[in-house]
């Protein structure tokens, strides 16, 4: 059995991609963290973190996106555009998962936050 975030990770890419979103990465790492999926929509570059929960004891999945790590992925997304050395169009999105009992609900939250 996968672990639950790589699970909620692997249907966050199925489900992006039977949206027309071609997958770029996974777990893109910088030395400040880490980006989940980074895709392209049309000719917008999306920075996607995804959340997945098997309860709601601690809230809802796209809740655990707070300042912080919001911040940290503004921080991670900009040292991948710097080492693109083009500017794109870009956003941020929130995949949310919650999963209980084989239940999947799957929330896309576009442009859930801006730079």
């Amino acid at each position: 059995m996968k672990p639950l975030g790589i699970e909620g990770e692997d249907l966050a890419v199925k489900f992006l991609s039977g949206k027309g979103y071609k997958i770029i990465a996974r777990n893109y790492k910088t030395p400040i963290g880490e980006i989940d999926i980074i895709a392209k929509d049309g000719d917008t570059l999306v920075f996607v973190e995804v959340k997945t929960r098997a309860d709601s004891s601690f809230g809802y999945p796209y809740e655990a996106v707070n300042y912080w790590k919001k911040e940290k992925l503004k921080k991670s997304a900009l040292l991948y555009l710097k080492k693109l050395r083009k500017e794109l169009p870009s956003r941020f999105d929130v995949i949310s998962i919650y999963m209980n009992n084989g239940r999947k609900e799957i929330e896309h939250i576009k442009d859930a936050f801006e730079v």
